[in-house]
């Protein structure tokens, strides 16, 4: 009786609705956190099936997660552009950072943990000073999406990877860009640096991974394509070799000279990340809403001799000097990862990092606002206690034993039901010092045995204005009266004798009344992006009736017009079977108050009308005798098309009056009804 090379460990409901990110304890490779479209962030233990925390605070899906080096850290990226910071062995919220335009889509910490930095959909990255609660700088450069950044192991260094087919080396202190990695010809979907050497990996959707020398900034080697794209990478601790996941797949490989120790089936799908934890490597995708967790014994996979591959770049090797670091076997320098003295001179700060940190920080307001209403609920005490609970009052670095998981003989896993138990409450979170400090004991001796305290205290109700916020209002779109005098300064107003209501409001009560359903418009475009995302997806594949299928039952008006003003422009999109779908939909848009949507409609039907009416009329006309389905089918389409456009005729002559251009619109509209008499 054998045991695999790999396995399934567990599949699990993460959220009540669809898993946007995950990530894997850096350090353990045990602990895990996910983030969905429910808002929420929640913490497991790999291999059980409850649910250890759950982090909630964020207005939007969470579409980003990371942990701290240590695990002591976690950060939350959000679809508005949002960061939350939690301390996990104290159930509370650190920071709330807020700057970025859109989407966060990476995130990593500082190897000494005081700083943060995220990549968004915006093209930005951006760097944060946990401790002063603000951005410090934003590097530009580049054109698409940051897929992925990691800070160099001695934290000198940033590298990005971005959808524009680039991997870029930022230097933290000069705050400029070092060098741009061009090679690849795809999206770059992440970086990793080597644990020891001046090293530095990239994967892309390609289907190659590629290894670059950070001393001269040339390549190294490239692995050959493999089957599909590369989705995560994760060297291994000892920096012998990597370790590459793709659809279903993992593949070991070195780098001087390239070759691939092994390809292991895993059956994972799209992995989203990898860890290395007792001589296992633990790997985690999601579907919908559950998780997957998988697991390889690396005592069964090769990683001594290989397949050698072309694409290895040769490096001149570096001649020694006695300044620099001390050389690795592969005679590259090794990053210098001791933590520097930080007792000296306060650090200068540059102009453009000054400017950016005030405009990137929230009000004191709104910061004590975010973090108040963000929560973290031990959902797992038992779980929570073993993970998380210090060695002694000195001491805040988690114990968790690395035993290797069980691999089955002969039975795959069974998804395990993350059902989780009765649910305890912590206090609410509110914003604590980075200091280090000294754990001290809660004192106990002034309660009297008698007078129990209350272990744990009910998550508040949240504030009226707070629920007001987070709603949509239905007259979102409802035009409102702007003041050009509010635009213009005080002054300006006093000397043009222009007398307006800002001069008796705070410049508080301004921006707040300026930024008044900014959160709910955001919160419908982003919607309507996605969903406009998904009929793209459709669309592209030729399927127009599917495409338009998928629009209608969204259930989106404003969607559905911009899908009209496509086709109307695509004549040749227009068939029998659409005509049945969009017509009634044609008419609720018909009798919107919007004009623009009204528009929209009288020209979708005026393209029906000059296209079909002559089809629908001697269908009509002519019902089919006999058995002919294909015939009887045509007039009951024609047929339906024809009630619709009837009622539609109805409408229209009873507005025909109508002054401006609806009216002109309306009247011609008439017109082309008679077709059909």
């Amino acid at each position: 009786m054998t045991t695999k090379k790999a396995w399934k460990l567990q599949e699990f409901v993460a959220h009540g609705a669809n898993v946007n990110c995950l990530a894997l304890g850096p350090k353990s490779g045990r602990v895990m956190v996910t983030g969905g479209e429910d808002k929420k962030v929640n913490m497991w233990a790999v291999g059980k099936p409850n649910c250890i925390m759950g982090l909630s605070g964020h207005t939007t899906p969470v579409e980003c997660v990371r942990f701290s080096s240590s695990e002591e850290l976690v950060v939350a990226g959000s679809q508005s552009g949002g960061l939350k910071i939690w301390d996990l062995e104290a159930a509370k919220i650190v920071r709330t950072l807020t700057g970025h335009k859109c989407n966060i889509k990476s995130l990593d910490f500082h190897p000494y943990g005081d700083f943060v930095a995220s990549g968004s959909m915006d093209t930005n990255l951006k760097l944060w000073d946990v401790r002063r609660k603000g951005c410090i700088f934003t590097y530009k450069g580049h054109t698409g999406c940051v897929n992925s950044i990691r800070f160099s192991p001695d934290g000198r260094w940033i590298a990005s990877a971005s959808d524009d087919g680039l991997a870029k080396l930022w230097d933290l202190t000069a705050g400029k860009l070092l060098h741009d990695f061009q090679g690849h010809t795809a999206a770059v979907n992440c970086v990793e640096f080597h644990p020891n050497e001046f090293l530095f990996s990239t994967a892309s959707n390609d289907r190659t991974v590629k290894f670059w020398d950070l001393e001269t900034f040339e390549l190294v080697s490239s692995s050959s394509g493999e089957s599909s794209g590369i989705r995560s990478i994760c060297f291994h601790p000892e920096g012998n070799h990597i370790f590459t996941g793709s659809q279903d797949m993992l593949r070991v490989y070195s780098w001087e000279p390239v070759q691939c120790f092994d390809s292991v089936y895993m059956g994972w799908g799209k992995v989203a990340d990898m860890a290395v934890s007792s001589q296992q490597i633990i790997g985690a995708s999601f579907n919908q809403t559950n998780v997957a967790v998988y697991v390889a014994d690396l005592s069964k996979i090769n990683t001594t001799t290989g397949v050698i591959q072309d694409g290895g770049v040769p490096v001149p090797e570096p001649q020694p000097n006695p300044c620099s670091p001390p050389l690795s076997s592969s005679g590259r320098k090794n990053f210098n990862t001791g933590r520097p003295h930080t007792s000296s001179t306060k650090p200068r700060q540059q102009p453009e990092m000054k400017r950016s940190e005030e405009e990137s920080s929230p009000s004191p307001e709104d910061q004590k606002e975010d973090e108040t209403s963000s929560t973290a609920d031990i959902q797992d005490q038992d779980n929570y206690e073993k993970i998380f609970k210090p060695n002694s009052t000195l001491s805040r670095s988690p114990t968790r034993k690395a035993e290797p998981f069980p691999a089955p003989l002969d039975e795959p896993s069974k998804p395990q039901s993350s059902q989780p138990p009765f649910t305890r409450r912590v206090p609410d979170a509110t914003p604590i010092s980075t200091k280090p400090s000294v754990v001290k004991e809660t004192p106990t001796a002034k309660v009297a045995p008698t007078q129990p305290q209350p272990r744990y205290i009910e998550k508040p109700v949240m504030s009226e204005k707070k629920m007001k916020d987070t709603i949509i209002p239905a007259n979102r779109e409802k035009p409102i009266g702007l003041d050009v005098n509010e635009f213009l300064p005080a002054k300006l107003q006093k000397d043009s004798k222009i007398t307006s209501p800002v001069e008796a409001k705070s410049e508080s009560e301004v921006i707040e009344s300026l930024n008044k359903g900014h959160d709910s418009m955001c919160a419908v475009m982003s919607s309507r992006s996605k969903n406009l995302q998904v009929i793209k997806a459709i669309w592209t594949t030729g399927d127009t009736k599917t495409a338009v299928e998928s629009a209608i039952n969204m259930r989106d008006q404003a969607l559905l017009v911009d899908i009209l003003n496509v086709l109307c422009l695509k004549k040749s999109l227009w068939t029998l079977d659409l005509c049945v779908l969009l017509l009634p939909k044609i008419k609720e848009i018909f009798n919107s108050k919007y004009e623009n949507y009204v528009l929209t409609s009288c020209t979708a039907t005026k393209l029906i009308l000059k296209s079909f009416s002559a089809l629908i009329k001697t269908n009509i006309n002519l019902p089919p005798q006999g058995i002919d389905i294909m015939r009887e089918e045509r007039y009951n389409k024609c047929n339906q098309c024809y009630g619709y456009l009837i009622t539609l005729r109805q409408q229209v002559e009873a507005k025909q009056l109508t002054s401006g251009k609806l009216g002109s619109t309306f009247r011609e509209l008439k017109l082309l009804f008679t077709q059909l008499d």
